[in-house]
């Protein structure tokens, strides 16, 4: 048998409810929920029972997937079964150092407060849009988004997918650009222009308020948004790097693979990351858990 990752969530996943059935089924799950309850009163209630438009207000969103993601995780654990590397998506990459032991669970909880506090600030003061691309490749959505003034490719998701940030008055004319190269762009129910220029201000307060935050080295290898490769050097520089560079996703699903890794569980919120997994490589077993169901059929 080749080796397991798990892979935590990010923001857009979000929905009304996400975590309740593994808050009440799993002992390790609702020590999440209890902790983020601590620092952030009611997180596990908004989880619970926020509207759809409460849980995507940044602020809201990214405490509360990251509990949700950690509580998956926590569960999965108890059950038995431990992961070789971890990643996340975004935010998730939070959680996946809380897991790994480079953070506490309280520490990475304030950082991931503190990160949605101030992406919401700098998306207020830098308004911008994210549109999906499928099918073209990476170069050619690169020449594309060239052509127009502040706007990036951010999330590199898998062959076929690429996410795009950009000024709201690009989106048109990109949406018919790419469709003139037999390519499709839809735009995504985001608050803002996240991984790209468009964050700068967020990373630096993200910078500025880790100073007083300490990175222990990893128990668990972590993969890194930024580079696609395992966390080393200076741990902050990459934490801060992933809120205003792009995510990597394929190239790390791809080295994971080449370092062993055939199966991937998506702990956390929705099924975003287990679909992109099939589409990277179909070598690899994805598996997801995000209630009970999913952990009691989970086999490995």
């Amino acid at each position: 048998m080749g080796k397991i990752a798990f892979v935590f969530s990010g923001q857009g996943a979000q929905y009304p409810g996400m975590g309740k059935e593994l808050c009440e089924g799993s002992k390790a799950a609702k020590a999440v929920f209890d902790i983020a309850d601590g620092i952030r009163a009611n997180t596990s209630a908004q989880c619970f029972e926020g509207t759809k438009e409460e849980l995507s207000v940044t602020v809201n969103t990214q405490p509360c997937v990251f509990t949700a993601d950690l509580a998956a995780a926590r569960a999965v654990l108890e059950k038995g079964i431990k992961p070789d590397f971890v990643a996340g998506f975004s935010l998730g990459e939070i959680a996946a150092l809380a897991f790994s032991g480079m953070l506490s669970d309280e520490e990475a909880f304030k950082l991931v407060c503190k990160r949605g506090e101030l992406m919401d600030k700098a998306a207020k003061a830098n308004p911008g849009a994210m549109l999906a691309v499928l099918k073209l490749p990476a170069d050619k959505i690169e020449e594309i988004c060239a052509r127009f003034p502040d706007t990036y490719p951010v999330n590199y998701n898998s062959p076929a997918q690429t996410v795009v940030a950009t000024k709201e008055e690009n989106v048109e004319a990109l949406i018919e650009a790419f469709s003139e190269i037999k390519g499709r762009a839809k735009r995504l129910a985001v608050s803002g222009a996240f991984h790209s220029p468009f964050m700068a201000e967020a990373a630096e307060g993200l910078a500025e308020y880790m100073k007083d935050v300490e990175f222990k080295t990893p128990e668990i290898p972590v993969y890194s948004n930024y580079t696609a490769g395992l966390y080393e050097g200076d741990y902050k520089a990459l934490v801060r790097a992933q809120v205003e560079k792009p995510v990597r996703w394929q190239a790390i699903v791809e080295d994971m693979y080449k370092n062993g890794v055939d199966t991937i569980i998506e702990v956390g919120v929705g099924k975003t990351l287990t679909g992109l997994t099939g589409r990277i490589n179909k070598d690899i077993k994805a598996l997801k858990v995000e209630n009970m169901s999913d952990l009691e059929a989970l086999e490995i």
